[in-house]
């Protein structure tokens, strides 16, 4: 490491050390103004650098994206963004942030899975039409067909009194995870549970990858969760349910959750002949992250 890099590292302080070694007497505050002088502040990192090349189709993607949820939106199709939230440990453990209290709350010093009460699994969707959000919070395994199972909860609980007259379901997801546009196992769900079961037809389209926090489920939802929570231990999942169904905005953010118990297997295949057996068109913009998919026996037809 070079003498300069080093300076940038050291605080004022080490800074007043080393300039008195070279016969300089200067007091720390001075050393700031003369930083400040000079515009030179403390900063922290900024993460605006994307590693590895950009999709050749990402700005397409996010242009047919705006173009179709105001099409949503003027057709009356209810509109929602889908997403996975970080798992969460159940038990006496460190919640990051601050809150107001006379005390700080005890915790353990680690947080090992073997000591907690369970791992909650919570499975967001956000309308964008009505500014409200639903969570699933499950204690198995974030896979296909929870999140399948959790959005089909929230239709019968909510989607369906709040869109009365919709037979179609547009839904924003990430292009990876239990939603991944790759997953056999996703479409199939969506197909036996979305369309054939209730009869929907939905809409289907994912964010480029490394671009989920544009999808408006992170900073609309999940961001006023974790603000809600924070700093707070989640003793249980009844404590954890409570916060979620606590979480409101001046904006109008209502969020509902209820939990989740049934257990899900991880690693489940979906052969080539059930996949032919799905009813899916592929849209002529950006297929690989664009279908629509209707309850069998019905046709689909092609979008552009």
């Amino acid at each position: 490491m070079s003498e300069e890099k080093w300076l940038h590292r050291m605080s004022l302080g080490h800074i007043r050390e080393e300039l008195k070694q070279q016969g300089y007497s200067v007091s720390q505050p001075t050393i700031g103004r003369l930083l400040k002088k000079h515009k030179y502040s403390l900063k922290r990192n900024r993460k605006e650098k994307e590693s590895g090349a950009q999709h050749p189709q990402r700005d397409e993607q996010f242009r047919y994206i705006g173009d179709q949820r105001v099409a949503y939106r003027d057709e009356g199709i209810p509109t929602v963004s889908i997403d996975g939230k970080k798992k969460e440990l159940i038990g006496n453990f460190k919640n990051q942030g601050a809150s107001w209290c006379l005390d700080a709350e005890q915790v353990n010093v680690h947080d090992f899975l073997s000591t907690a009460k369970g791992r909650a699994v919570p499975y967001g969707i956000y309308d964008v039409n009505t500014n409200q959000g639903y969570v699933g919070v499950g204690k198995s395994y974030d896979t296909a067909e929870f999140a399948v199972d959790v959005i089909c909860d929230w239709w019968l609980k909510e989607g369906q009194y709040s869109y009365p007259q919709a037979k179609a379901l547009a839904l924003l997801s990430d292009g990876g995870g239990s939603n991944s546009c790759r997953s056999r196992l996703w479409k199939k769900q969506v197909q036996k549970r979305l369309c054939d079961e209730l009869g929907l037809e939905v809409r289907i389209h994912h964010y480029p990858s490394g671009c989920s926090k544009w999808n408006p489920i992170e900073h609309r939802l999940f961001s006023q969760i974790s603000v809600n929570w924070a700093g707070k231990p989640l003793q249980s999942f009844e404590t954890m349910l409570a916060y979620l169904n606590g979480t409101q905005t001046k904006t109008g953010l209502r969020v509902k959750a209820c939990l989740n118990d049934k257990l899900y297997a991880k690693g489940k295949k979906v052969s080539d002949d059930e996949m032919n057996g799905l009813n899916i068109e592929f849209h002529s913009t950006c297929p690989k992250w664009n279908y629509t998919m209707k309850p069998r026996g019905e046709n689909v037809k092609s979008i552009s």
